[in-house]
């Protein structure tokens, strides 16, 4: 009988069989000779899409990106300042999320639990015992969790049945202070095991400060719950940020790289170019982080002499004001308004406002803030922007509206991803005595 190889075969259509070459992944000796890290899960979770490029290519690969988005908006006096990226592009993620889930292991027959990240586009969870991104110790903490659950009768969440206990946690550590927090998110209120299970974490991390039990009842992909209780410590650590203290608590935003989160707001803030004499306003103000930074000064440079800080939501213009106690910083009040609101009143009564700061969420600002902003016309405004593309949309808008871009910032926020933060600041054209 003659035989036939794989090649000559045909299939249906009378057309020979072609083998599917699929790409390869890189190996590991062949990701770190050229510079790169190596994970194993790289490609599954999505956290880190440029882990295997080598940091400085990543870097220059930015910086050329943002110098194109912006080339049309920058005039030949503007200052294009290099990238700030990190000197340890690792582990800088201070807070670190996992979820909980069952399992069946087919190799040991029995169900195991399941923790780390959800795989890129599903609800799959990615079993993993370290991030290259993600704060070690919070990383061994989630660990440790998992190995705890067994003993205290804690089952996962199962998303599906809606049945299980422990859904997430949530671990926080302050970049400055060391300070911990866990936040275990569970299904249930009733947590009878929780002052045994609770010495037990404790004796195995103590470096542990606060743990709080966070419940959310709802089938929701929704991580965090309304409802809470501290099992353990104040309920909140503090840390700080450009020498100010802040108070975080588990619901509390802030930012999750705090080393770039100093260099961010540090260079905002010398783009502001403050004498001490001024009036700013902190536009998207939050709970006041880079309005109070304003106000104190950086760089061993003055302050503003005034900040005001405006932000719609009533909760975090609470936290803001008490941000602005615990620091002692007097120069700063803030309002629970609409920011392109305020500005027309301002400008209705006649006040001038010296520097804007803004730092709008990505989808950036509003055709109302920016026309309000022109309409008061500070002499100067400094634009933060977690997404350059929405920035350069605005910024076509200031330019055409009486404003120059004299200076811009990138600066690497979240190594080994594609996202870059941009810093723009803007004169008033006819202004540049400021």
């Amino acid at each position: 009988m003659k035989k036939h190889s794989q090649k000559n075969r045909k299939n249906s259509s009378g057309r020979p069989n072609r083998r599917v070459c699929r790409p390869q992944t890189p190996s590991r000796e062949a990701i770190l000779a050229k510079g790169g890290l190596y994970c194993p899960i790289d490609g599954r979770c999505g956290g880190c899409m440029l882990l295997s490029v080598p940091y400085d290519q990543q870097l220059r690969s930015k910086q050329a990106e943002m110098e194109a988005l912006f080339a049309d908006l920058l005039d030949g006096d503007a200052c294009i300042r290099p990238i700030v990226g990190m000197r340890d592009p690792r582990h800088y993620r201070n807070k670190v999320v996992s979820p909980y889930v069952g399992a069946y292991d087919k190799k040991a027959r029995r169900r195991r639990v399941l923790c780390g990240m959800y795989e890129r586009g599903t609800h799959r969870v990615i079993d993993s015992r370290e991030c290259l991104i993600e704060n070690q110790e919070a990383k061994r903490i989630i660990l440790a969790i998992r190995n705890l659950m067994p003993k205290f009768g804690i089952a996962p969440y199962d998303e599906d049945a809606d049945t299980g206990f422990l859904r997430h946690v949530q671990v926080r550590v302050g970049h400055a202070s060391g300070e911990v927090m866990v936040t275990l998110v569970t299904r249930e209120d009733a947590f009878p095991a929780s002052k045994a299970f609770v010495r037990a974490l404790i004796k195995m991390h103590p470096s542990i400060t606060t743990v709080v039990q966070n419940v959310n009842t709802r089938q929701t992909n929704v991580i965090m719950g309304d409802k809470e209780r501290t099992l353990y410590g104040p309920g909140f650590i503090l840390d700080s940020l450009c020498g100010l203290s802040f108070r975080i608590s588990s619901k509390s935003f802030y930012q999750v790289n705090v080393e770039q989160t100093e260099a961010l707001y540090t260079r905002a803030v010398e783009m502001a170019r403050l004498t001490g004499a001024e009036t700013v306003m902190d536009a998207y103000c939050g709970t006041g982080t880079i309005g109070l930074v304003a106000a104190r000064g950086v760089s061993g440079g003055p302050g503003a002499a005034r900040v005001i800080g405006v932000e719609e939501r009533p909760d975090a213009v609470a936290d803001a004001r008490n941000n602005a106690r615990h620091n002692g910083v007097a120069a700063a009040e803030f309002v629970a308004d609409d920011a392109g609101a305020f500005m027309r009143t301002l400008a209705a009564r006649g006040e001038e406002l010296d520097v804007l700061l803004m730092d709008p969420p990505r989808s950036g600002s509003t055709p109302d803030f920016l026309k309000a902003a022109c309409t008061l016309a500070p002499h100067r405004i400094v634009y933060i922007s977690c997404n350059p593309k929405t920035q350069a949309r605005d910024a076509e808008y200031l330019v055409a509206h009486g404003y120059r871009i004299d200076e811009m910032q990138p600066v690497d926020m979240f190594p080994h991803t594609p996202h870059t933060e941009n810093i723009l600041s803007f004169e008033r054209v006819g202004n540049s005595s400021r």
